[in-house]
């Protein structure tokens, strides 16, 4: 067998193997449950409460579909890595986790429409007029945790990094005016101000390509996908998405 015709043969007997695993739609209404891949460790998407109680950004919104499909959730918890391989083992059905779209992970699942999408922008101190845009970071100050994505973006455009352990201390190092910025998604930005609405800082510059998260399904499940995006988009349509993200963020991040 041809080395090319051996990749294609173990490709498709991967997607077998994984539909093996996966449970149909047919079946999950015929249980009337369908286990949801979640962390249960990562707020403000899916965490759980003073209570005890699994909440959440993601977990609102999968329990939503859940109802649309007229099934109860049942959601199956564990660390990334962890929920993941549970998932690729058929114990889930479905990963609501805030789950970033690119091609490797095309590869391997199938996504449902988005139901996310988060950009990365400048924060700065809400007095500071010279930073309007990425270029303005030149020469400036920009606080980021050690080997950051984001700090390797202000790096780029001619920042220099001050060590900060984490948004908290990010930010704080802005407000006291000990750093002149920094830069995160603007999610992480408008749970932070919801919290903290005193915060005396401000967006100054947006990146406009956004990046979009989804919920991912056995790949070539196809009848569970299709149910699940139309329950989103009807979701959407009725506003219970945006209802959703302004519980959470003060501002709709589901478009």
């Amino acid at each position: 067998m041809k080395i090319a015709n051996l990749i294609k043969f173990v490709a498709a007997l991967a997607v077998c193997l994984n539909l093996a695993n996966a449970n149909s739609l047919e079946q999950i209404k015929k249980d009337g449950v369908i286990r949801i891949g979640t962390m249960g460790t990562y707020a403000p998407f899916t965490y759980h409460n003073e209570a005890g109680d699994l909440v959440g950004y993601d977990v609102e919104i999968a329990k939503a579909v859940a109802d649309k499909l007229a099934l109860k959730p049942k959601f199956v918890e564990a660390s990334w890595d962890a929920m993941i391989a549970a998932f690729d083992a058929g114990k889930s059905d479905i990963v609501f986790n805030q789950v970033t779209i690119n091609d490797d992970r095309k590869k391997k699942y199938d996504f449902t429409v988005p139901y996310t999408a988060t950009h990365t922008i400048v924060i700065v101190h809400k007095d500071n007029e010279d930073i309007k845009s990425f270029a303005d970071l030149k020469g400036k100050r920009s606080a980021h945790a050690v080997t950051s994505n984001e700090g390797k973006i202000a790096e780029q455009h001619g920042a220099a990094i001050i060590t900060a352990a984490g948004i908290v201390e990010q930010i704080n190092l802005i407000a006291t005016k000990r750093a002149d910025s920094t830069i995160d998604s603007d999610l992480m930005f408008y749970e932070y101000t919801k919290q903290n609405p005193q915060a005396p800082i401000k967006i100054a510059a947006i990146n406009s390509d956004a990046t979009y998260m989804a919920a991912i399904v056995h790949k070539g499940n196809a009848e569970l996908l299709n149910a699940v995006n139309k329950a989103l988009e009807e979701l959407r349509a009725e506003g219970k998405l945006k209802e959703i993200s302004l519980k959470y963020f003060g501002k709709d991040i589901s478009e």
